[in-house]
């Protein structure tokens, strides 16, 4: 393995990001479908986990940019890739992070009907018996 002493480190917690970034993609795309607090808490927080190993891969890339070395040209898209990723992931877990704090770009956790179902389905219904005016 070329570069330097920061290369190994770097690839791990690149392939960590990549996978965790793509799982928080999917629960992102479960969130879109179902648009619920719950969906949105579940992809909020594992963007933010993604996020954060993004971040480590981020620090390491640089890292490994300013101690030098010889890398070769296949090293130095995957840093120019996670470093691009780094702002992107960013951005995503702050739209994400909006719904938290506004309904008007998620669900919104201060919705007063949230969790009360379709209009007037809290409405007793009646589910057999004697029916009024009912002859026997």
């Amino acid at each position: 393995m070329g570069g330097n002493g920061a290369t190994g480190y770097f690839l791990t917690f690149a392939l960590l990001a990549a996978v965790l970034g793509i799982l928080s993609k999917i629960a992102g795309g479960k969130h879109l479908r179902s648009w619920r607090n719950d969906s949105l808490a579940a992809a909020g927080s594992s963007s933010l986990i993604a996020w954060a190993v993004t971040a480590l891969a981020f620090g390491l890339a640089c890292k490994e940019i300013n101690v030098g070395g010889w890398r070769g040209w296949r090293l130095r898209i995957v840093e120019a890739f996670v470093i691009i990723l780094a702002f992107t992931q960013l951005l995503y877990v702050a739209v994400l992070h909006a719904g938290f704090f506004s309904s008007a770009y998620g669900p919104g956790y201060r919705d007063p009907d949230y969790g009360l179902g379709a209009p007037g389905a809290h409405e007793p219904v009646p589910k057999g018996g004697v029916t009024a005016g009912a002859t026997i």
